[in-house]
């Protein structure tokens, strides 16, 4: 692969270097930050050899490259140097919280995932060596080994932050100092004496300090270097200009360091503890209910980028209980399904390019890192992604009735079973075991028998910017209109991966400029939803269209929104079945945008749809073809 090249392109096709105002790479993609995302050519992009998908989510516009992201991103710093410094923040941030929350999560734990798998994967081979008696645990060996895995679970909060600090564009060696006064072996000697004696305080200037320890923590420092961006700042205002060298960095310590082992530290102490008493109150309640929808749906969490909110849940659940028994064992079992899945498809296809290509995926998949199945192949055909989903559900199922405990992390994947050695037990590591088998049989099996090779066809010709009916075509025709009056674009343009992908089902999207849905064909209304921000109809030919009325707006609950029908009303083309808000909605921060999908779009030989500036409810934009 000619990375230059490809690195070239993608600045190209992401809108040149002045459109990047920052850019991570994680294991497979290339995370950037662009600052005008309707400038980057997604299909261009997807389009280009050595990319395997594009995806817009959680306030990033990722590239997925696969194992070759490394070499890439060190070419596009050559080209771009200033993307090695602090990101920008684009004048007119118009996200929404979740997204910036995402975004955030992402930026801070990227970086330092390396460090927590490599220390994942000693501790799992230490494992091994222990359970084949090549070492004993009471020599040097294993003491040694020990302690190498365990400096980056324990100087986690240095870690984070380093990276917190990149994220928040703050001093990274003030953040760091911060990290070290958690951990200093002083503090950490006064709060055991309170702890072994069960009296005594610990005060600074008369405030007090809650005697707690900070090691392997995640929540606190991040909390903390927050709050540094803030008071940085000011320190920086309010120093006199000849002495800002050492005043700045002086005001920034002192003021952060206290509030930090006073508030903030505490606090974040008290959030960590409630999710992990929490977790465990699930696990007594349900113990199989997280791991099984972990299980089935990671592919979704990976395709919005959504799953790095999941990444400190499971890391904070091993730094206070010792392990986890929701997150990462749910993971497994979807990454293995993945794997197994893409495999399945590189076996059966007779498409030379479809069969290496998701042979390689497979292999990468069952050893962890599942982009590269999830964009190449499960997404792109469908049925390997259903069959993933069911296989990780009912691996993660397994694994969660039987209780099955992660103690060191690390990529999830087949490399990684050694974590579940623990407790002087291999208990976990058997059931861990047989919870990857049924992902992988049954997500193999079921993507086999689903999958079939795409037929490829001549595309029907249009004329007058109307769809035509091809020559070839045999069976019904259902027209479909327009049921709310905007502008109508594609649904690779709308800014969720349920949609562009078509994990849903084929169709197109609205830009609304009123606020009214009308029937775009004749049938009956089977589904409405208590939010009223959708709702499903079948054709009386046996076409199943959602219309979906903004994106996230389902936390609105049915703010804005009314129906004008009920759920078995038969309608007919241009009744009004929805009136919304859409100044308000809009106001609210969610996108208005309208996706229209065919969700049985695997029961129809062809869906042709059209796009138009401004069309009127009841014109014709998409048939649908049996």
């Amino acid at each position: 692969m000619n990375y230059q090249e490809l690195s070239d392109k993608i600045i190209n096709y992401v809108g040149g270097q002045e459109n990047i105002s920052g850019l991570t790479h994680c294991a497979t993609r290339l995370r950037f930050n662009l600052k005008d995302e309707t400038k980057a050519q997604t299909q261009e992009i997807k389009d280009t050899t050595g990319v395997m998908g594009a995806v817009s989510k959680g306030g990033q516009y990722q590239v997925i490259i696969g194992s070759d992201v490394g070499s890439v991103y060190k070419e596009i710093l050559k080209k771009v140097p200033a993307l090695d410094g602090p990101r920008e923040t684009p004048e007119n941030d118009n996200r929404n919280v979740a997204a910036k929350v995402i975004d955030t999560i992402t930026g801070i734990f990227t970086p330092i995932l390396p460090a927590i798998t490599a220390a994942g994967m000693l501790k799992a081979v230490l494992s091994l060596l222990v359970v084949f008696k090549l070492i004993d645990k009471t020599g040097q060996t294993y003491i040694i080994i020990d302690f190498m895995a365990d400096a980056a679970f324990y100087f986690l909060p240095i870690l984070l932050a380093a990276s917190s600090a990149q994220k928040f564009r703050t001093n990274m060696y003030l953040a760091m100092m911060l990290g070290g006064v958690l951990l200093h072996p002083n503090f950490i000697a006064m709060v055991n004496v309170i702890k072994t004696s069960g009296k005594g305080s610990i005060h600074l200037f008369g405030l007090p300090i809650s005697p707690v320890t900070y090691g392997s923590s995640v929540i606190p420092i991040i909390l903390t270097v927050w709050f540094m961006s803030y008071v940085e700042p000011i320190a920086d205002r309010v120093s006199p200009k000849v002495i800002k060298f050492f005043s700045k960095p002086l005001l920034t310590i002192a003021i952060v360091g206290t509030v930090s082992l006073v508030i903030i530290g505490p606090f974040g102490y008290l959030i960590s503890d409630a999710i992990s008493t929490g977790i465990k109150a699930l696990e007594e309640f349900s113990p199989w209910l997280v791991p099984t929808i972990i299980g089935s749906f990671t592919p979704l969490f990976v395709a919005t980028g959504t799953h790095y909110g999941l990444v400190p849940i499971g890391i904070n659940n091993r730094m206070s209980a010792g392990y986890d028994t929701v997150i990462y064992p749910g993971m497994l079992a979807s990454n293995l399904g993945q794997g197994a899945a893409s495999l399945a498809v590189g076996l059966k296809s007779k498409d030379s390019t479809i069969k290496q290509l998701a042979a390689s995926a497979g292999l990468t998949g069952l050893f962890g890192i599942t982009e590269p199945a999830l964009y190449g192949i499960n997404l792109r055909f469908k049925t390997p992604l259903y069959a993933a989903m069911l296989g990780g559900g009912l691996g993660g199922l397994f694994m969660g009735i039987s209780r099955v405990k992660n103690f060191t992390g690390g990529s999830p994947g087949l490399l990684t079973l050694p974590s579940y050695i623990g407790n002087d037990t291999l208990k976990y590591l058997y059931l861990a075991c047989i919870g990857s088998a049924i992902s992988i049989v049954i997500a193999f099996i079921v993507s086999y028998i689903l999958y079939k090779d795409p037929v490829i066809e001549i595309a029907p010709e249009v004329e007058n910017d109307v769809p035509t009916t091809p020559t070839s075509a045999v069976g019904d025709i259902v027209n479909v209109a327009t049921p709310v009056k905007g502008e109508v674009i594609t649904l690779k343009a709308v800014a969720d991966g349920m949609f562009s992908e078509e994990i849903l089902g084929k169709g197109f999207a609205i830009k609304p400029v009123e606020g009214i849905v009308y029937a775009p064909f004749s049938g009956v209304i089977t589904a409405v939803f208590d939010s009223k921000h959708a709702i499903g109809l079948t054709s009386d030919t046996g076409v199943e269209l959602l219309i979906h009325v903004g994106i996230d707006t389902v936390q609105l609950n049915g703010e804005g929104y009314e129906y004008a029908v009920t759920k078995g009303q038969k309608v007919t083309l241009g009744d009004k079945l929805i009136t919304f808000d859409l100044a308000s909605i809009s106001e609210k921060g969610f996108d208005t945008v309208v996706p229209v999908v065919v969700t049985n779009s695997s029961d129809f030989g062809d869906i042709i749809t059209l796009t138009k500036v401004l069309s009127e409810p009841g014109e014709q934009v998409m048939k649908v073809i049996r």
